[in-house]
Order: structure tokens, then C-alpha cells, then sequence
């Protein structure tokens, strides 16, 4: 098995994870791919040998690779979407950081996981994907988000309208500091703290979820995923920032957002033991009463 890894930053407090994981990989006899950028931080900093394929494209992830691993926060895995992006191969997060609602393997369990994944004890959970078009196309081809897509104001106090429609249908305009559109798997990120909805992994939807909106009678709206999305903003000033998970890009007054389903998905590794409703109620601490 050709196993992908991909971190963001190699420090002393992680470091031992990322070499625990290569020797686990090397005893059950598969091979490590590294990214360019943790492959030369691994050799500066913990004297690794200069021995290890690397890769630094999707393009390389496409070409016989069967497992990708993630190690880092919900951050890195979102990163390593970008390599992933339609090639199919699984990804397994490793949760290095801290809330990990992706990353959600502990640290100390890579050993144990790794194992039962080459033992096939394993499932996938397919994790749904937006695509957004914009009139200059200003993504590329980064223009997916698996979490989801924000408009906000810039550096002024101002609030910005954003008018949507659903499936051409005029749905609303906005008055707030922004807009989130979210995916299921997104929807315990950014539109949580914005007092969006849950939505468990699966559930074929997208959610508008207004940022400090001015009307307070105006909540989340959960809609079906397969029709598209229209935005405009309108505002004070010329030009607003739209972001792809966390990915900023400015976009100009009037222009007109395009948000649909994309036509790929994401293999997301599962067990039996770790499912997304422990995770929830773990990492929330529901049910919990510390005075129990």
C-alpha cells in the first residue's frame, strides 16, 4: 500500500507523531509518500534519512497512491482536500491540534488505527463538496470547498447586503456582516459558531447561515444541495472578501456567485468505534454534568 502524509508544520511537540506514523507504516511493510515541505522539515529537524518519495501536486496523489493521511487539525485535513480533490483516495485525519471534528483519530491511536485499516476494518463515509463559479473565475482550479464558502464585509464597520436565490427563485437579501453557505460537514464549523444547525454527514443539503445578521428574525436555512445557489453583494464599498475554506479572494461589488453540489465527493475513513455522533457528543461535551 502507497500511503500519503501531509502536515502543515513540523514542531517538537508533533514530530514524534509524524515519525511514529512512518515506522508503523514501514512495519506493516507499506510505503510512505511525504509532502515536499514536511519531507525537508522532517530531515532539518529530526535527522530523517533523505529517503522517502514526495509529492507536491494533486497531480502526484493521482498516480497509485491508496491512502492519504492527514495529520495536524481540521485545518490540515481541509488542506489536504486540495490534493485529494477528485482522484478517490481516502483520507484518515489524525488530530494533532485541538477540537478535530475531521481529524478525528487521536494521536496516540495511530499505531492501533493503522492496523485495522490494513486488516480492512474499516468504512467510508462519503463527505459532499461545493463548487462555486464567479464571473473572472478568481478560484481556478481550487473553486471546491468541503467545509464551505463566506462572503464578508472588509475593514470597515459597515454592514453588506447579500441577496440570494435558490434555484433562480429569489430567496432573501441579507443585511449582516456575511453569509456562510455550508455543507453538512461544514456545518460544525464556521456556521456553528454562528448558530447555524448540525447536520449529520450524508444528508444531501446546504445551509445559508447569515453572520451578525441585522434582522433578528432572520435565521438559518437548511436547502436541498442539488439546486444552485445565486448571490450578489451590495454595499459601500467597491470590492468584498469570499472565501473557499478559509482560501480569501476579493470579488467586486454586483458580481454575480454561482454555488452548486461539486460532481465529486470525498472517501472519508470511518470505524465502527469512532462515529460522527460519539464525535459530536465527545468534543461538545453533551450529556456531561460536572456536578455528577
Amino acid at each position: 500500500m502507497k500511503v500519503a502524509i501531509y502536515g502543515k508544520k513540523i514542531n517538537k511537540n508533533i514530530s514524534e507523531y509524524f515519525l511514529n506514523t512512518l515506522a508503523v507504516i514501514e512495519k506493516l511493510g507499506w510505503t510512505a509518500v511525504l509532502e515536499t515541505d514536511i519531507n525537508t522539515s522532517l530531515i532539518a529537524k529530526c535527522g530523517l534519512k533523505d529517503s522517502y518519495q514526495t509529492f507536491s501536486s494533486f497531480k502526484d496523489i493521482k498516480s497509485g497512491i491508496d491512502l492519504f493521511i492527514s495529520l495536524g487539525g481540521d485545518g490540515t485535513f481541509l488542506k489536504s482536500v486540495g490534493y485529494i480533490r477528485d482522484s478517490g483516495v481516502p483520507i484518515l485525519g489524525v488530530n494533532t491540534g485541538r477540537l478535530g471534528f475531521l481529524s478525528n483519530i487521536a494521536k496516540d491511536d495511530i499505531e492501533v488505527t493503522l492496523e485495522a485499516i490494513d486488516l480492512k476494518k474499516y468504512d467510508f463515509q462519503l463527505r459532499s463538496l461545493l463548487r462555486v463559479n464567479t464571473p473572472e473565475d478568481i478560484f481556478g482550479t481550487e473553486n471546491f470547498a468541503l467545509n464551505e464558502l463566506t462572503i464578508q464585509k472588509r475593514d470597515t464597520s459597515t454592514m453588506i447586503t447579500v441577496h440570494a436565490s435558490l434555484d433562480d427563485k429569489y430567496l432573501n437579501s441579507y443585511w449582516a456582516d456575511g453569509l456562510i453557505v455550508s455543507t453538512p460537514t461544514g456545518s460544525t464549523a464556521y456556521n456553528l459558531s454562528c448558530g447555524g444547525p448540525i447536520i449529520t454527514p450524508g444528508c444531501q443539503v446546504h445551509i445559508l447561515t447569515p453572520i451578525a445578521a441585522h434582522n433578528l428574525n432572520v435565521r438559518p436555512v437548511v436547502v436541498p444541495d442539488h439546486l444552485p445557489i445565486k448571490l450578489s453583494i451590495e454595499g459601500r464599498d467597491r470590492s468584498y472578501l469570499i472565501s473557499l475554506d478559509g482560501n480569501s479572494k476579493t470579488i467586486k461589488q454586483g458580481e454575480e456567485i454561482i454555488i452548486k453540489k461539486a460532481e465529486f465527493m470525498i472517501n472519508v475513513i470511518k470505524f465502527e468505534h469512532n462515529n460522527f455522533l460519539d464525535t459530536i457528543r465527545n468534543k461538545m461535551f453533551w450529556g456531561i454534568d460536572k456536578r455528577n
